[in-house]
């Protein structure tokens, strides 16, 4: 029969034998459609306060999806709550197994209204669950390295080696697809950082050493730094949004079930490949942003490309560069192991995995910012 024709959903009440209670006859579809009619009995039966027993019998009904469960359900939760007992007749077990998946409404609000929290784990909880999720995500962070040191096998037990495919093609998205607009912010924080010491320098007459401010600050400090960050928020929101999305559809216990390493398949080649182009990305960041100095000092202060060169050569040593690129491949493991973990944490929604995306970037710059820090009071106490 289709379902369109069906009747829609009623009920009619006789009283049980003895007076001792009452019948409701429930007949038709009791459907999301075909509830409205009915809705105002069903409230007024659940709410009436005679009766000793209320007897529902489900032998004419047709259909019955959850919204027409809960109704009902919701009814006979109201009316056991006021001291009837509730009986059922004529119910398929499709009926019993609908309605008595569903939840009780009312008890679920009386354990949650006895349940209160004290002030003290409203203030604390919080702390603790922090603290608790720092510390699994750093189990988790650590299970990747493990893995991705042991050799990124791709089969448990095996030594099948790493497929260097998978690498170039995660150094092209994430390396050389990143050049231009690595280049561009470069060039203008460059620019920034040239015009800014230039006009404060100008007072002292000393516009010169513009270029010892620009050189040792972005080849030491900030050329790695932001480059590290727009990675994190470029590669590493995508490698967790590639990962929570075959999280989501369940090919990573795919691969689980074929017997191959996820890290090794998913993570490794994309941490090999973050390794390798994030210092080469320092480079052209370095490089871009020098240009920018050098055209700004030009243009402000008159020093010419060639005056540039000879005293950037003076002022930056090898130390200073060495001293910045050592970082690179740190935080490029960094923002892998965290976009990874992030990924790995994505359930079976969408609202998970834009979550988890979020959190992925602003963990990864932190770290990041926190791991430059770090580098910086180590570096200061031998002297580097």
């Amino acid at each position: 029969m289709n379902s369109t024709a069906l009747p829609a959903a009623s009920l009619t009440t006789q009283p049980l034998d003895g007076g001792m209670g009452e019948r409701i006859v429930l007949s038709g579809a009791w459907r999301n459609t075909s509830l409205p009619p009915v809705l105002g009995a069903v409230d007024e039966l659940g709410q009436r306060a005679g009766g000793q027993r209320l007897e529902l019998d489900f032998t004419d009904v047709d259909q019955i999806d959850t919204s027409g469960a809960w109704v009902l359900k919701q009814m006979m939760v109201s009316a056991a709550d006021r001291g009837c007992e509730v009986r059922t007749r004529g119910m398929t077990p499709a009926m019993k197994e609908l309605i008595g998946a569903l939840p009780d409404r009312l008890e679920a609000v009386r354990a949650s209204a006895g349940a209160k929290r004290t002030l003290f784990q409203r203030l604390f909880e919080p702390i603790g669950r922090t603290v608790y999720d720092f510390w699994e995500d750093s189990i988790s962070a650590m299970n990747i390295l493990g893995a991705a040191v042991r050799g990124a096998q791709l089969k448990f037990g095996r030594h099948s080696g790493l497929s260097p495919a998978a690498v170039v093609n995660q150094m092209d998205n994430m390396g050389v697809r990143a050049v231009p607009i690595i280049m561009l912010m470069s060039f203008l924080i460059g620019a920034i950082i040239a015009q800014q010491g230039a006009f404060q320098l100008r007072y002292f007459g000393a516009e010169i050493f513009v270029v010892d401010l620009v050189g040792i600050l972005q080849l030491r400090e900030v050329g790695v730094l932001l480059t590290a960050i727009m990675i994190a928020g470029r590669s590493g929101s995508a490698i967790t949004a590639e990962i929570g999305s075959m999280k989501m559809r369940e090919e990573v216990d795919a691969l689980l079930v074929m017997g191959l390493n996820p890290v090794g398949v998913l993570i490794f080649p994309r941490l090999a490949a973050l390794a390798v182009v994030l210092p080469l990305l320092t480079i052209v960041a370095n490089f871009a942003a020098l240009f920018g100095a050098a055209v700004v000092a030009f243009t402000y202060s008159g020093i010419t490309f060639e005056v540039f060169l000879t005293r950037l050569h003076q002022a930056v040593a090898f130390s200073t560069i060495i001293a910045g690129m050592v970082k690179a491949p740190f935080m490029a493991l960094v923002i892998g192991v965290v976009a990874a973990v992030e990924g790995l944490k994505v359930g079976g929604s969408a609202e998970s995995l834009g979550k988890q995306v979020t959190a992925s970037v602003v963990k990864s710059i932190f770290v990041v910012i926190l791991m430059d820090g770090l580098f910086a009071m180590f570096y200061a106490s031998i002297g580097f």
